[in-house]
C-alpha cells in the first residue's frame, strides 16, 4: 500500500484477507443528492394538496388506487414534490458512490460488512417537536440546549411532565463531555423515505450478499427518545432500562474478529466520529492498528470541518489508519496481481 497515502503512527499495514466493512447511516437523510436521486412524494402540497384528498367514501379509494397505479387517473394530480434530505451532509452523495464502488470491487475481500441505521422516532429529546421556548415558540432545527438554559428556563419540553428527566439528561451528557444537546431536523424517522440506505451503496451491497450469499449486519440506533446516540456503539447516555443504548460488547467482539475494519460513513463530525471513538476505547484487543478511515468516504456536517480533523489527527496519533478509498483499491488490486 502507498505509504504516502495509506498510513497510520505506526506505518503502512496491507490489506489483508478478512476485512469487516463498517458503514455508519449511509441513509437517504444525510445525503446531498441531486433532485433525478430523491424521487416525488405522492403526499406532498405541490401534488395538488394529495392530503386535503384524503376523505371517506368513493373520492378517497380512487385517490388511493391512482397512488398504487398512476396510470388509473393520468389527468389527475401531477408535479409531486421530490423527497427532499432532512439533514443533508456536503459531499456526502459522492462519499456514497465512492463506498459503492469500493464494495464493487473489493468484493473478494469483504468477509462481513455492517450497515448502521439511524433511527429515530418523530419525538425526540433531540428534534425540534419536544422542546419550546420560555416564549411558548417553537425551537428552531441547529439549535443548542445547555443544561444551564433549561435550569434558567429559557427552553422546555412542550410536555412538562418531562421536565426533571430531560434536565438530567443535559446534565449528564455536559458531564461526559463530547456533546452538548443539539435539536437537529426531524432525520431517519424509523418508515420514512430518509431512513432508506442511499440507492448505490444498498444495490451495491446487495450484489455482495448475492455474491456470496451473506447476509449484510443492519445495526439500527436512536430509537430510544431521551438520549442521543451517535454511536453505534452506545447512546450518549445510556439507559439502564433500555439495553440497546448501553454498550453493544457482541458487536465489537464481532468486529475484533477481522483482521482489518473499514470504516466509512457520514457524518465525520458527529456519528463516524463517535462510534470510532467508541471503538477505539473498547474493541477487546486493542489492536488499533487494524482499523481503517475511509477518508474520501465520509464529511462533516456543515460547519463542523474542524471537528472533522481533530477526530482524524487523533485517530491517526491512536495508530489507525487513513486511506482514501482509491488508494485502498489500488492496495487491493495490487494484493490481487
Amino acid at each position: 500500500m502507498d505509504a504516502a497515502h495509506c498510513t497510520s503512527a505506526k506505518g503502512d499495514i496491507p490489506v489483508t484477507d478478512s476485512i469487516h466493512l463498517v458503514l455508519i447511516d449511509p441513509q437517504n437523510d444525510f445525503c446531498d443528492l441531486p433532485a433525478g436521486w430523491c424521487g416525488s412524494d405522492p403526499l406532498s402540497e405541490s401534488a395538488g394538496g394529495l392530503t386535503a384528498g384524503l376523505t371517506t367514501g368513493p373520492q378517497t379509494a380512487a385517490f388511493i388506487g391512482s397512488l398504487v397505479d398512476p396510470l388509473a387517473d393520468p389527468a389527475g394530480p401531477t408535479a409531486a414534490k421530490l423527497h427532499a434530505p432532512a439533514l443533508p451532509v456536503p459531499g456526502a452523495h459522492q462519499d456514497m458512490l465512492r463506498i459503492a464502488r469500493l464494495i464493487d470491487e473489493a468484493s473478494e475481500r469483504i468477509s462481513a460488512i455492517t450497515v448502521t441505521l439511524d433511527s429515530h422516532h418523530r419525538l425526540d429529546i433531540a428534534h425540534p417537536g419536544f422542546w419550546t421556548t420560555r416564549d411558548d415558540l417553537p425551537v428552531a432545527a441547529f439549535t443548542q440546549i445547555t443544561a444551564a438554559q433549561l435550569r434558567a428556563g429559557d427552553y422546555r419540553p412542550r410536555d412538562a411532565t418531562a421536565l426533571a428527566r430531560a434536565q438530567r439528561y443535559l446534565d449528564e451528557l455536559e458531564q461526559r463531555g463530547r456533546y452538548t444537546l443539539m435539536v437537529w431536523p426531524v432525520h431517519c424517522e424509523i418508515g420514512s423515505w430518509g431512513h432508506n440506505v442511499h440507492p448505490a451503496v444498498k444495490a451495491a451491497y446487495n450484489r455482495w450478499e448475492d455474491q456470496h450469499l451473506r447476509v449484510v449486519g443492519k445495526l439500527s440506533k436512536g430509537s430510544n427518545p431521551w438520549t442521543e446516540h451517535y454511536s453505534a456503539v452506545r447512546a450518549e447516555v445510556p439507559d439502564a432500562n433500555d439495553p440497546a443504548t448501553q454498550l453493544n460488547a457482541a458487536w465489537l467482539a464481532e468486529l475484533d474478529r477481522a483482521d482489518q475494519i473499514v470504516i466509512a460513513g457520514e457524518a465525520g463530525s458527529h456519528c463516524v466520529r463517535a462510534t470510532v471513538e467508541d471503538i477505539a476505547d473498547h474493541l477487546p484487543s486493542q489492536r488499533l492498528d487494524k482499523l481503517v478511515l475511509l477518508t474520501d468516504c465520509m464529511s462533516p456536517v456543515g460547519g463542523f470541518d474542524a471537528q472533522q480533523q481533530t477526530f482524524l489527527d487523533n485517530m491517526r496519533k491512536r495508530g489507525l489508519r487513513l486511506c482514501s478509498s482509491a488508494d485502498f483499491l489500488s492496495a487491493v488490486a495490487a494484493r490481487r496481481a
